[in-house]
């Protein structure tokens, strides 16, 4: 597809704020700001808990985690207030001839739904007391573009299990389309934070996992600044409150990152949030798969900073690992729950 200089120049304008679709919700709902007609999330929920937290997703939004809090007292730290505000994948491919609410956009396979605020299709779930699995087809993020607003050559899954304090979630994304795409950045997972939750904190040093000062900073609002961009040499972040306590993520591998706030009202469905994500620059060509894994949890800075140096540690692997062994543990067999087919093996 040829794309015009004047389109070319559009898009670029937008490039700064490529990420995290939602970021542009107007308050106009507290219950779903980007479309007022459309039910407020969750649509459709399931849960998962143990006696430290308790994780919920959203199957009227392609499966997408939209809820963690701890158990005692129970307080949703995630905003979810449109089906772009969830804790999910979201990719970005090539000019398409979509447009999002009347802007320029391109080929965006996003996990939870469009902005319009229709959700992705659940292909397959399945759900015990302290696992999950979903399968998605995805939606595109914008609407009227070349290749439809069901993603069909595309798959979303992922795995999501409780250990102790700390969730864990594997993310896997399948593309069998024949389009090659261009390289875009990704998000890796898109991660919202309820708004009353403005510090974020990382690490960025040179001497990662060794206990150093932590970075902190109070991102800008996004109308006062495009998205915001740094490292982190630890792989993780976390929103905290003035008191140091909030919901830190954890993704190995990935040492780049983009985050703002949105100004707005705070809570699970308040206009406002505190977005970060994790990204890497990824070409989506036929055949491509691709794998990851986070780690979620919530409490002071230290003790988030404690629970993700031991994962860290347990990571790490060995000089040699014997031949025929494996690293990675799968999860437990579930059983199984509404809109599935033969539950699929764990990574």
């Amino acid at each position: 597809m040829k794309t015009s200089p004047l389109l070319k120049l559009l898009l670029l304008l937008l490039l700064p704020v490529l990420f995290c679709p939602s970021a542009f919700s107007q308050e106009t709902n507290p219950t779903n700001p980007t479309n007022p007609s459309k039910p407020p999330n969750p649509v459709d929920p399931a849960y998962i808990q143990n006696d430290k937290v308790r994780l919920g997703i959203d199957l009227g939004g392609g499966g997408s985690i939209f809820y963690f809090s701890e158990r005692n007292p129970e307080r949703n730290l995630l905003n979810h207030a449109d089906k772009g505000r969830f804790i999910q994948q979201s990719y970005y491919g090539i000019v398409d001839g979509s447009m999002w609410n009347k802007r320029p956009w391109i080929w965006n396979p996003v996990q939870g739904g469009n902005w319009r605020g229709d959700s992705a299709t659940i292909l397959e779930s399945t759900i015990s007391s302290d696992h999950l699995y979903v399968k998605t087809m995805p939606k595109n993020w914008s609407t009227g573009g070349a290749y439809g607003e069901d993603i069909k050559d595309a798959v979303m899954e992922e795995w999501i299990e409780l250990q102790g304090n700390v969730a864990k979630i594997h993310f896997r994304f399948t593309y069998s389309g024949v389009v090659d795409h261009d390289k875009r950045s990704a998000e890796l997972p898109a991660f919202f934070a309820d708004a009353a939750l403005p510090n974020m904190v990382t690490y960025n040093g040179a001497a990662p996992w060794t206990g150093g000062e932590l970075d902190r900073k109070v991102p800008f609002y996004l109308h006062e600044k495009n998205n915001q961009y740094g490292k982190t040499t630890e792989s993780w972040a976390a929103y905290v409150d003035d008191k140091d306590w909030g919901v830190g993520l954890f993704f190995p591998g990935t040492t780049e990152m983009t985050y703002y706030r949105a100004n707005g009202s705070t809570g699970p469905l308040g206009g406002g949030c505190s977005y970060f994500a994790p990204v890497s620059h990824l070409t989506i060509t036929k055949g491509f798969v691709y794998d990851y894994t986070i780690y979620l949890t919530i409490g002071t800075v230290n003790e988030i900073r404690e629970r993700f140096t031991a994962i860290h540690a347990s990571l790490t692997p060995p000089a040699s690992v014997p031949a025929g062994d494996s690293l990675v543990q799968p999860l437990a067999t579930t059983h199984t729950h509404t809109h599935i087919a033969t539950p699929t093996p764990t990574p």
